[in-house]
C-alpha cells in the first residue's frame, strides 16, 4: 500500500486559495444535500495539558462528485479521482505556540479510500487548516457581504489573519485593510509579509479602530472574552467570527449575536462549541435555532435564504468542519500529484 505524504510546504504549493474556495462551496453544498457526513468532533482536554486534541472524521460519497467537480482558476481540474472518501484530521490546538513562532494548530489529515479503507495520503494539518478556514470565510463573504464592500477590519495577526487577507481579496475588491492585535510585532510581521498585490494594510491602535466603518470584519483570535462589540459595527456590515472554536473561548458579545442575521457552518457545532451563541441563549437574548437563518451550505445549495438587504448586519460563525478538511485535502492531493510534490511511502 503506497501513501503520498505532503509536508506543510507541499500543501501550500498544491492548495491554492482560489481552488480551495471552490472546493469549500462544493462540499458544503454536498453536506447540505446529505451527500457528505461527519459527526461532531471529539475533543480531549487532559487536566494540566498545554493544549487539547481534536479528532474530526468525515465521509463523502461519489454521488457528490457526480453533481460537479472543482475546477481551479487556471482551468485545470484540482479534483481527486472519483470515488467515496473517508478522512480523519487529528489536530492539537496549542495556545502557547504563537509565542514560539509556531502555528497553534498542529496535526495531520489522513485520506482513506472509501471502498477499501486503505490510506491514500497523509497531509500536514496546519497548512490545510489555515487555507481551508480562510477559504470558507471568503466563501461566506462572497455569499453574504454587500457587493460594494471595500473596507476590511481584522482582529488578530496570526496565521489565520494572513491567510484571510490572501483569500478575502479574491472575493471583494478591498481598498483598505485595518488590523489590530495586542502584540504590535505580530501586526508588523503580517504587514511586511503580505503579498505585493494585496490591498493596503495598516495597523490599528485598537480593536475598535480596526472595526469602525469596516464593511467586512474578521475575528481570528484565541480570546476567552469578547474582542468585538456591537456598537462598533456599521449598518450592513458582515462579520466572520472564526477564532474561538471551543466552549471556553468567545470573541463576540451577546449583543452582536442577538442583532445579527446568524449563519453557521453547522448548527450542531454552533450548539455544542460556540460559547458566544450559548451565552446568548442562556441570557435569553436569542431563541435558539430559530435565530439561525441557515447553514452556509444550505444557502449555497439554494435551500435557505442569505442576506435580506444592504442594511442588515450578517454574522457567519465558523467553527471548522471535518468535511472541509476532507475536501481541502483531496484538492491538495490532486494538485500535488499534478506538480510532482510529496514523498510516496510504502505502509
Amino acid at each position: 500500500m503506497r501513501v503520498l505524504v505532503l509536508s506543510h510546504d507541499d500543501v501550500r504549493a498544491a492548495l491554492t486559495p482560489a481552488a480551495c474556495i471552490d472546493a469549500m462551496a462544493e462540499v458544503l453544498a454536498a453536506h447540505a444535500r446529505g451527500d457528505a457526513y461527519m459527526p461532531l468532533r471529539s475533543v480531549m482536554r487532559p487536566p494540566g495539558a498545554a493544549g487539547l486534541m481534536g479528532l474530526m472524521p468525515a465521509w463523502r460519497g461519489d454521488g457528490a462528485r457526480a453533481r460537479g467537480g472543482v475546477v481551479a482558476r487556471d482551468g485545470e481540474s484540482d479534483h481527486a479521482a472519483p470515488g467515496a472518501t473517508f478522512a480523519l484530521k487529528a489536530v492539537c490546538l496549542m495556545p502557547g505556540n504563537p509565542a514560539r513562532g509556531l502555528d497553534a494548530h498542529q496535526g495531520v489529515v489522513t485520506l482513506f479510500d472509501g471502498e477499501t479503507g486503505q490510506p491514500t495520503a497523509i497531509l500536514d494539518a496546519s497548512a490545510i487548516t489555515a487555507i481551508r478556514t480562510a477559504a470558507v470565510t471568503a466563501l461566506a463573504t462572497r455569499v453574504l457581504a454587500r457587493e460594494d464592500a471595500r473596507q476590511l477590519g481584522i482582529i488578530g495577526a496570526g496565521v489565520q489573519a494572513a491567510a484571510h487577507i490572501e483569500s478575502l481579496r479574491r472575493v471583494r475588491d478591498f481598498e483598505a485593510v485595518r488590523v489590530y492585535a495586542p502584540t504590535a510585532d505580530h501586526v508588523r510581521a503580517l504587514i511586511e509579509g503580505a503579498a505585493t498585490d494585496a490591498p493596503p494594510i495598516s495597523a490599528a491602535a485598537s480593536a475598535e479602530e480596526a472595526v469602525r466603518g469596516a464593511d467586512v470584519v474578521v475575528t481570528a483570535t484565541s480570546s476567552r472574552e469578547p474582542v468585538l462589540r456591537r456598537e462598533w459595527l456599521a449598518a450592513g456590515a458582515h462579520v466572520n467570527a472564526v477564532g474561538a472554536s471551543t466552549p471556553a473561548w468567545r470573541e463576540l458579545d451577546v449583543e452582536t449575536v442577538a442583532a445579527a442575521a446568524l449563519f453557521a457552518d453547522s448548527r450542531e457545532s454552533l450548539r455544542n462549541e460556540a460559547r458566544d451563541y450559548q451565552l446568548a441563549l442562556e441570557q435569553g437574548a436569542i431563541s435558539g435555532d430559530d435565530h439561525v437563518r441557515a447553514e452556509l451550505g444550505e444557502v449555497l445549495a439554494g435551500l435557505r435564504p442569505g442576506r435580506a438587504g444592504d442594511h442588515e448586519l450578517t454574522l457567519f460563525r465558523s467553527l471548522g468542519l471535518a468535511v472541509e478538511d476532507l475536501a481541502a485535502a483531496e484538492v491538495a492531493l490532486a494538485g500535488a500529484r499534478r506538480l510532482g510534490r510529496g514523498i510516496e511511502v510504502e505502509l
